[in-house]
């Protein structure tokens, strides 16, 4: 039998001396082995990974890369922390996980075939033994390869699996990349790359449409190695499977993919622990009200279990597999359609099973209320720079994630490198990771992106359009425009080592004008004002305005009072008395600006 070998850690780079005590050997042993595959180095000359494993290999042991050992259980920390179905299963007694079918959602640029591909596996493979088709569209179903389950997302598209990572929710194991053959890869596609790649998901690539007469394979393989998907018969670490929906070609050898890399992975969950999951899709039937279809992703879900999904709550009366047929119970990887909740549930929202509905409707109503209240805050705060170096203090974090946009090539590839030089000398410190680098104005799909892995949105030379605005104030995504390169590297710098300070502005919310003044005995003067713009709030700042100039600021709101009663906020358009501290010297026609002042970037 013969005797395993002893693996070593190489480093990228390290000296004649370094790799002869890494193996307890001789140096001039050492030097003789160099010396005999034709490399002269002197003891203190430094060789690559690959030279020292050459020397290794014949020296009886096993070499491997340091580096490459890292980065394999970075990526596996950063899956472990972003993926659904991991964080679920986490707390679990580990000797009761069993494997799992893999999930599976398609990605790729709109007219690549997504659905075609969908619809050729769903007619070819879906539950085998059964006949006919699809009765019900449920958002996700099963295909059976080799008798082993595999369950696709039937929503393709990035977008839709960005939305669900960015309300906290991954239900996919594997990602698809559609590329067509005769089109190869489009902005779209490396939209999508960006997107998978931030989720930590392994990905397969689908070249479509081969039946075409001007498909090129191989030239989309080239464009795939120009992205960094060197396929595997490239001597690279992609599976890159050419099939045709439209004749059934490469179908069985895309499944076998699928199970081959859900092999790799460590696809586990508890069948009996309590049900867990993610949202697929929602929607009110007019004949039996709101129905939900849920991905079981830990656990056994049965019907009468009560769930809370988000806001939502209910205990289920029935549930329905993809062809509409009831089901009693739903283990992991399993999809189905639920009768029983009170509300319509979003997409991407986790749900869980609760003791009994007193519990559920004591969890949803405290979430309602968080939610109004974060609504009546104007909307999640943007994460900011200041925020990473706070939660990388408080070991909440150990990266900084960047969306990066510049205006040209040109410009592109100088910033990634010295932004990577600046992580780099920050070794004890947080380190810069670039999720997305692209050129072109900042889009919507960039701030979902960003909202999802919670990172800071970084432009040069370059605009934020109005939909990537408004989303980025709803998603609370932190959008950094520059003109000036070095302003960029500093700011990224000072933020990396916990300097930069946070800059603070005024903003005008609300004008007033005084129609009348009222002098009231024991309360003061109170003016008697039209809100003409935005609102006045009681917890704001004023300052009072005559003839342009400014003759009293930072006072307080001591009094808002609406019809004789104390309010919050008068809206434009109202009348109402105000009364502020330390100021009564009021005239007809002053004008009283409401401000707050706030964090800006």
């Amino acid at each position: 039998m013969a005797q395993e070998k002893q693996i070593v850690q190489v480093p990228d780079y390290l000296s004649v001396r370094e790799l002869a005590e890494l193996i307890d050997a001789n140096p001039i042993e050492v030097m003789k082995r160099l010396i005999a595959n034709g490399i002269m180095a002197s003891i203190n000359q430094q060789v690559d990974y690959e030279t020292a494993a050459i020397v290794i290999e014949e020296m009886g042991f096993e070499a491997q890369s340091a580096s490459a050992i890292a980065a394999k259980a970075e990526k596996e920390k950063r899956a472990e922390s972003s993926q659904t179905w991991r964080q679920m299963y986490r707390a679990e007694d580990q000797t009761k996980l069993e494997r799992r079918a893999p999930i599976v959602t398609i990605l790729g640029h709109v007219d690549h075939g997504k659905t075609t591909l969908l619809d050729a596996i769903r007619k070819a493979h879906v539950a085998e033994g059964e006949a006919g088709g699809i009765t019900q569209h449920i958002g996700a179903y099963r295909a059976i390869h080799n008798g082993r389950q595999i369950t696709f997302l039937d929503t393709p598209g990035h977008e839709a699996f960005t939305a669900m990572r960015a309300r906290g929710a991954q239900g996919a194991d594997i990602a698809i990349l559609v590329v067509a053959a005769d089109d190869g890869v489009m902005k779209t596609t490396r939209e999508a790359l960006m997107h998978a790649q931030a989720a930590n998901v392994p990905i397969i690539v689908a070249i479509t449409k081969t039946d075409k007469r001007n498909a090129n394979i191989d030239a989309v393989k080239q464009e795939l190695a120009d992205v960094g998907l060197t396929p595997d018969d490239w001597d690279g670490d992609t599976i890159v499977v050419p099939v045709s929906a439209v004749q059934g070609a490469g179908i069985e050898d895309l499944l076998e993919a699928i199970l081959l890399v859900a092999d790799e992975q460590e696809i586990v969950a508890n069948p009996n622990a309590e049900a867990q999951g993610v949202v697929i899709e929602s929607e009110v039937d007019r004949s039996r009200g709101v129905m939900a279809t849920l991905l079981v992703l830990n656990g056994t879900l049965k019907v009468g279990d009560t769930v809370i999904a988000g806001t939502a709550h209910g205990r289920l009366k029935a549930m329905f597999d993809e062809k509409g047929k009831p089901v009693k119970e739903a283990g992991p990887s399993t999809p189905v359609s639920v009768l029983g909740l009170n509300d319509l549930p979003q997409a991407g929202e986790t749900f869980q099973t609760a003791i009994n509905d007193k519990e559920a409707r004591l969890v949803a109503d405290e979430r309602k209320q968080a939610a109004d209240a974060l609504r009546q805050a104007g909307g999640r705060r943007a994460l900011t720079l200041e925020d990473i170096f706070s939660q990388f203090n408080a070991n909440e974090t150990k990266e900084l994630n960047l969306i990066l946009k510049v205006d040209v090539n040109g410009s592109l590839q100088p910033i990634v490198d010295t932004l990577n030089e600046i992580s780099e000398k920050n070794r004890e410190g947080i380190g810069v990771r670039i999720l997305a680098a692209d050129v072109g104005n900042i889009t919507e799909s960039d701030v979902m992106l960003a909202s999802a892995a919670k990172a800071i949105v970084i432009g040069f030379n370059v605009e934020a359009d109005n939909a990537a605005r408004r989303s980025a104030e709803a998603q609370g995504v932190d959008i950094r425009l520059y003109q000036v390169i070095y302003k960029l590297f500093e700011e990224i710098e000072l933020a990396l080592q916990g300097m930069l300070e946070p800059v603070y502005a005024d903003k005008v919310i609300g004008v007033a004008e005084v129609r009348q003044v009222f002098r009231i005995s024991k309360v003061g003067t109170i003016a008697g004002c039209m809100i003409k713009e935005g609102e006045a709030r009681r917890n704001a700042k004023a300052r009072v305005k005559r003839a342009g100039e400014i003759i009293s600021e930072k006072n307080s709101v001591s009094s808002l009072k609406r019809l004789q009663e104390d309010v919050r906020e008068v809206r434009s358009g109202f009348e109402c008395g105000i009364g502020l501290s330390e100021f009564e010297d009021f005239e007809t026609g002053d004008l009283i600006e409401f401000y707050i002042t706030e964090r800006v970037s």
